[in-house]
């Protein structure tokens, strides 16, 4: 059986070669081939015997071995496949997504006009992959404090991987790579399920606590439900459930401090008109500071 593939998209930016560090890990974790993938439109035919001096490429070569020498540095006996291509990111990341176990990207933070207007090549193929894409930050590496700091920041929760759950539909390939993903590093799963109060819940006189318990207990009961076949397929994987009583949104943007890795979904088929990252994923991309797992399911 041959070893899964695990592509990152290189452009020679800080993002790039944090991505490309972040899914070395993962490969030499999952005992995965590294696929080193710079796509460029002008990228020259020529000859294997081009004499230095005459290499049109000689750039894209460059830039594809500085970050292998990077990598290098930190998982020597890794399998690397050095892959210049002649044609635009992102269909070239599009092609490489429906062979590889995930496609590993380096992210910035972007504005709405910037993403909607503009676009994006890594929040296009993140709409557009059919398999699962991960968004890394240049600074995702920095670790937070476990410890309050002598300003009084108030220390990371420990390590864990974060999965936000809807329970609206089936999610089960999300499901299945936020277990995954926390059973190859050996940390805990947390699952998050924001899920809105009614109108009645509020009154002139604030939230009707009972209204809250409710609501927080209905929730908790569907989401144990929803995840107790992966936890029976997964027992080494400790799983702490977290309801609020808040938009899914904002329930993922409240806990995920600290977190190793975010993975949440993104519908395959969604309507024509419809964006093509919906609001969870596109709040993820654009304010947690950690790898950002985003997985189409049906």
């Amino acid at each position: 059986m041959e070893p899964d593939i695990i592509t990152v998209g290189l452009d020679g930016s800080p993002e790039s070669l944090a991505a490309a560090q972040w899914a070395a890990d993962e490969a030499d974790r999952r005992q995965s081939v590294l696929r080193l993938l710079h796509a460029w439109i002008l990228l020259a035919a020529e000859a294997p015997d081009t004499p230095p001096d005459r290499d049109q490429n000689a750039a894209a070569r460059q830039l594809v071995r500085r970050a292998q020498d990077a990598v290098r540095e930190r998982h020597p006996h890794l399998q690397i496949i050095e892959d210049l291509v002649g044609a635009e990111a992102e269909p070239a990341l599009l092609r490489a997504a429906g062979e590889s176990l995930m496609v590993v990207l380096g992210s910035r933070a972007l504005g709405t006009w910037e993403s909607y207007v503009l676009g994006d090549v890594s929040l296009n193929v993140v709409g557009r992959a059919e398999g699962p894409v991960v968004l890394v930050r240049a600074a995702e590496r920095a670790k937070t404090p476990r410890h309050a700091s002598a300003d009084g920041t108030p220390p990371a929760p420990d390590p864990r991987v974060v999965v936000g759950v809807g329970l609206s539909g089936p999610c089960d390939r999300m499901i299945e790579f936020a277990f995954d993903a926390a059973a190859s590093r050996g940390l805990p799963l947390q699952a998050v399920h924001g899920r809105p109060l009614p109108v009645q819940a509020y009154t002139p006189w604030g939230i009707d606590p009972d209204a809250a318990t409710e609501l927080t207990k209905e929730a908790d009961i569907e989401l144990r439900d929803a995840l107790r076949p992966w936890c029976e397929r997964f027992p080494g994987v400790l799983v702490q459930e977290t309801v609020l009583p808040e938009s899914p949104t904002r329930a993922l943007v409240q806990t995920v401090f600290g977190a190793e890795l975010l993975v949440v979904g993104r519908r395959r088929h969604r309507p024509l008109l419809a964006p093509r990252v919906g609001p969870v994923a596109h709040a993820a991309i654009h304010h947690v500071t950690c790898p950002v797992a985003v997985v189409p399911h049906d």
